[in-house]
């Protein structure tokens, strides 16, 4: 019996429904299976700054809720888009997740070519944490404030540099930005991450950064580094009696860094539904709270659906932040 278009269509859409209705079965017992080895953070910074204790943080914690190791990994360089291209490309069966933060949306904007998509290639579990930054010199340094600083910056230009970790990351954009609020001119020296960064900060190579508040909190109870300012519109619980910039003199300002875990695009639903369940719950804890804590972080733990919200919201406005400092990078 000849075939008609309409029998076809039912037919291929038949078909179609017990393919789709397969792959689900499929992804849900693979995702009942899931994990049987162990679990790779990808950090993409070096190690010893607020992205790595992190990590290490969540991994520890997720070893013990998942019953597998999750090991912590860096994968340092371009401003922290060599580890989200790594990840976007990786095998999405949950075994490979990206430690992102917001300088993955700033580099949507900053560098004019990327290997990756952001928003499309990486999947969002959620959000650990935001973590203000903080604008510290060494001690030695002859300044005390943020008029006293730019009063510097300007008498000794040979001396007018800041340190980031990395092109396109939000100490870059921090610093650009102080730049065109203060009228100041200064030279940008790019690090793969706070260690290498914290290192000649106090070994006074640099003067000055506006890195997030972990990796120098220690320098900072030692008396080693100075913080001048915060970079949030509130004052951070751990400097309370430093002020932010908006009190400092530069009104309006208010940047903050953020990080999260991101999956491959395509990992399936229900793998990513049991990493938010389970991160989640460790995040919102009491002992992971007072982790945060105590290295001047504040703990979030949202949706999957949220986070991707913030990222989409946070990718805008950095694009319009970037285009007016002339930030690029090839």
């Amino acid at each position: 019996m000849p075939v008609t278009p309409t029998r076809l269509s039912r037919r291929t859409l038949a078909r179609a429904a017990a393919a789709t209705l397969a792959l689900a079965a499929a992804g849900g017992a693979w995702a009942q299976s899931w994990p049987n080895r162990p679990i790779t953070l990808v950090v993409p910074f070096a190690a010893g700054g607020t992205t790595d204790v992190l990590a290490r943080a969540l991994g520890e914690r997720l070893t013990a809720a998942l019953g597998q190791p999750v090991i912590v990994e860096s994968k340092p360089g371009a401003g922290a888009t060599i580890g989200a291209d790594y990840v976007s490309k990786a095998k999405p069966d949950g075994y490979t997740l990206l430690i992102g933060a917001v300088h993955h949306t700033i580099a949507t904007s900053v560098y004019s070519k990327l290997p990756y998509d952001f928003q499309r290639d990486l999947a969002p579990v959620t959000m650990i944490a935001m973590v203000p930054n903080v604008l510290v010199v060494n001690a030695a340094t002859p300044v005390k404030n943020l008029a006293e600083l730019v009063s510097y910056i300007k008498a000794h230009p040979e001396h007018a540099n800041f340190g980031s970790n990395g092109n396109g990351t939000a100490q870059h954009l921090i610093g650009m930005q102080f730049q065109q609020q203060t009228g100041t001119t200064l030279t940008h020296v790019a690090y793969k991450g706070s260690g290498p960064l914290a290192s000649d900060l106090l070994g006074g190579q640099i003067l000055m950064s506006f890195d997030t508040i972990t990796p120098v909190l220690p320098h900072i109870k030692a008396g080693k580094l100075r913080p001048l300012a915060v970079t949030t519109a509130t004052r951070s619980a751990a400097l309370p009696d430093v002020p932010t910039l908006d009190q400092a003199g530069l009104k309006g300002f208010n940047i903050g860094t953020w990080f999260g875990v991101l999956a491959p695009a395509a990992t399936p639903r229900d793998i990513v539904v049991r990493l938010n369940s389970e991160m989640v719950k460790i995040i919102r804890s009491p002992e992971f709270g007072q982790r945060m804590a105590d290295i001047g972080a504040i703990p979030i733990g949202n949706s999957s659906e949220d986070m991707a919200g913030e990222i989409r919201s946070e990718t805008d406005k950095f694009a319009k932040l970037v285009k007016d400092a002339h930030v690029t990078v090839n």
